[in-house]
């Protein structure tokens, strides 16, 4: 199986292919992206296709800079809110991307955001679009 937990990939080693992978979020350590402010727990990605499902903390006043969305990607906002040129998703809402959607966003109060990807984003500072 490809997809994993990359924090958990030792204690998920030993189950059977079709086996539930159950992940303690709390227990995950949020990780530094290199955009300042922003913060991740990846919760399941598959490195092959780009498959992933991230846990996102955006600090008030956290911009992500320049992107394209190679594929959809969905955000559901857990807590405070998230902004682009196009309006604010704001806690308990949803908002979805189609493919070759291009934007910055940010989070001028902070955010908590559960956010899915079908392949990673295109980010125009850099080669190889990682966080």
């Amino acid at each position: 199986m490809a997809a994993q937990t990359p924090d958990l990939v030792e204690q998920h080693a030993g189950l059977a292919a079709l086996a539930s992978r159950m992940v303690d979020v709390d227990a995950l350590p949020w990780r530094d992206t290199r955009f300042p402010g922003i913060r991740v727990k990846v919760l399941m990605e598959d490195k092959a296709t780009g498959l992933s499902t991230t846990l996102f903390q955006w600090a008030p006043g956290s911009v992500l800079p320049d992107h394209e969305h190679t594929a959809i990607e969905q955000s559901f906002v857990l807590e405070g809110e998230l902004e682009d040129d196009e309006g604010v998703c704001s806690a308990g809402n949803y908002v979805w991307r189609p493919g070759g959607s291009r934007h910055w966003a940010r989070a001028p109060k902070g955010a908590l955001v559960l956010s899915f990807f079908t392949k990673p984003n295109r980010f125009f500072d850099v080669a190889d679009g990682r966080l």
